[in-house]
């Protein structure tokens, strides 16, 4: 009999905000998570492949894929230049063993990078057996101006207040066309975009979600999936029905735990809502195969190797992350 593969789920090392790097790892193992998304960021630990690979072997936690440093606070994070930095996190999920790249479209004020960038996508993924996804985005509302940004507001006011994005050309990556997308449904809730629907426009080229909830308010939200309007389960369910081959990673928010143990139950809560709607029976896998695996032996490029990245001396695996706050 096939046996199905299971879509491996991952958590997003921004996830354990305002703790740092090694804390995800630490509750990926704990809670079993598949793997992490590495958020490229203000952490020195994020930003150096070998600290990275001692947690990878440390905590016996793959990393699945590797966000590049694209947001507004991590916009000095392995220099200045946007085209160059994506390189390196092409090279940083080489060094890892990761499959994806996660990358946000370029800012209107990258002039440069956005005439290049399909290009480079391109060449990068020609080069390497990484895939590098784009991710879908979300505008600048004015009511973010306003204290009240919550739905309610917006309810009442017959919707969200003037937008403007800040992408180019495009907060939405198929209108570009890339071979492979991340969808992000905390984004989509922000955007007020159909989730279903652009999920149908990426088509087989989705390969990567950030599985996380919104309301549709005028910020960022990154819930835990179900505490939104977002059709997070029927975007998991459509997923384990077909040959998805990708990832799912949990991108959310615990910054309301006062405690570890509070967020713990707050991500383990979210990896046991991903697990039971991305739950694939045996006859619906297409593509069986062993799930990712679980331990050191994911590292494909010895440790000197990680030279090549800027930032790569040894660094504490316990730096604290600072006190910059996420793009979200």
């Amino acid at each position: 009999m096939v046996t199905a593969r299971r879509i491996p789920v991952g958590l997003s090392t921004a996830s354990v905000y305002p703790e740092n790097t090694e804390a995800a790892f630490r509750f990926a193992a704990d809670l079993d998570y598949d793997g992490v998304e590495l958020m490229v960021w203000a952490d020195p630990v994020s930003q150096d492949p070998g600290s990275v690979l001692r947690l990878v072997r440390k905590y016996g936690v793959p990393v699945l894929a590797v966000h590049a440093p694209c947001l507004l606070i991590s916009q000095r994070v392995w220099g200045a230049d946007p085209v160059a930095k994506l390189g390196l996190s092409v090279e940083a999920a080489e060094i890892l063993g990761a499959s994806t790249v996660v990358v946000h479209p370029p800012f209107r004020w990258q002039r440069r990078y956005a005439e290049g960038f399909v290009d480079q996508v391109k060449t990068l993924e020609q080069g390497s057996h990484v895939s590098v996804s784009v991710e879908n985005m979300y505008p600048m509302r004015a009511d973010v101006l306003f204290r009240d940004r919550g739905t309610d507001r917006l309810r009442r006011r017959g919707g969200p207040g003037p937008a403007v994005s800040a992408y180019s050309p495009s907060l939405d990556p198929t209108d570009t066309g890339f071979d492979h997308y991340t969808l992000d449904l905390s984004h989509t809730a922000t955007a007020g975009m159909d989730a279903l629907a652009l999920a149908g426009r990426m088509g087989a080229g989705l390969n990567h979600l950030h599985l996380a909830d919104g309301r549709g308010s005028s910020m960022d939200e990154h819930m835990i999936p179900g505490d939104g309007e977002q059709p997070c389960a029927d975007v998991c369910r459509q997923l384990a029905g077909s040959d998805y081959a990708g990832q799912v990673v949990l991108e959310v928010s615990t910054q309301s735990a006062r405690t570890r143990s509070e967020r713990s139950v707050m991500l383990g809560r979210a990896l046991s809502f991903a697990r039971e709607h991305l739950d694939r029976p045996a006859q619906s896998a297409i593509a069986p195969g062993p799930e990712h695996p679980r331990a050191a032996g994911v590292v494909r490029v010895p440790h000197a190797d990680a030279a090549r990245v800027p930032g790569s001396s040894e660094v504490s695996e316990s730096a604290d992350p600072g006190a910059e706050n996420r793009d979200t």
